[in-house]
């Protein structure tokens, strides 16, 4: 790296620094790449539901196909594997949930574009409030409130550990829940963004830099090319884990008691 081009580089770097710009100088610093990609992602997942089923066919189209199937292993193997019987109408929404997240943690290994709105804090945080209002409001619908309140906080123990056992309840169901979630989808994407754009730019600046590290910046392209599919596991497993851990969340609110 030349000497100029490091005496551009601000150092140390700041908090300021994880902010991404606006698309357009002069405009809302939240209208961002990240805002952008949330939009095309909930376009597309629209546009494509809508044509799929606008002419559904008995013997299925291959877009049809893969739209049922999307449906279908999460109805299944989630809503109805994890909630039982009555997790067919919660089948919409985890089947939404299980798409929106992983279609924008796939932004996050599309050349191009090469990052998940989810390696913001904001949007799982957004995703784990709208979870947990979920599986607090079925489940006051459910039992009521003050049974609903009872089953989550008051387990099935000796009395003379109830004042020590109901605080830890009461913070695991109603502030690590919606917490872990979120950090959990943030963490990972957050993580695998840095990994692959340290070994992409570090590749970079080591062809840059002598003759004797020329060499090894292929390695690194290599590593990140491999990581690449990695991070293709991580990011369906993440939408995976998300949409399971809501679907158990709303069992757990269902059921007479926790």
């Amino acid at each position: 790296m030349s000497t100029s081009l490091a005496a551009e580089i601000p150092w140390p770097p700041s908090v300021e620094d994880f902010y991404l710009p606006p698309i357009v100088d002069g405009t809302n610093p939240w209208f961002t790449k990240v805002t952008v990609l949330v939009w095309v992602a909930v376009a597309a997942l629209i546009i494509f539901f809508l044509v799929t089923y606008r002419d559904p066919k008995l013997v299925p189209t291959k877009r049809q196909w893969i739209a049922e199937s999307i449906y279908g292993f999460v109805r299944n193997n989630v809503a109805r594997d994890l909630i039982g019987h009555d997790g067919i109408r919660f089948a919409p929404y985890l089947t939404t949930l299980f798409c929106f997240v992983l279609l924008t943690n796939l932004f996050g290994i599309i050349p191009g574009i090469q990052m998940s709105p989810n390696s913001h804090i904001a949007f799982p945080a957004i995703l784990a409030v709208i979870s947990w209002v979920l599986f607090n409001f079925v489940g006051i619908r459910q039992h009521g409130f003050a049974k609903y309140m009872k089953n989550s906080l008051i387990p099935p123990a000796p009395w003379f550990i109830l004042p020590l056992l109901v605080p830890i309840e009461f913070i695991s169901t109603f502030v690590f829940r919606p917490f872990t979630l979120a950090v959990r989808l943030f963490a990972n994407m957050f993580a695998g963004h840095m990994i692959l754009l340290v070994f992409t730019l570090g590749g970079f600046v080591m062809l840059n830099s002598n003759a004797w590290l020329a060499p090894v910046s292929v390695v690194s392209w290599l590593m990140a090319i491999a990581l690449t599919f990695l991070e293709a596991l991580v990011i369906v497993l993440q939408a995976y884990v998300f949409t399971v851990l809501t679907a158990s969340y709303v069992q757990g609110a269902l059921a007479e008691e926790h």
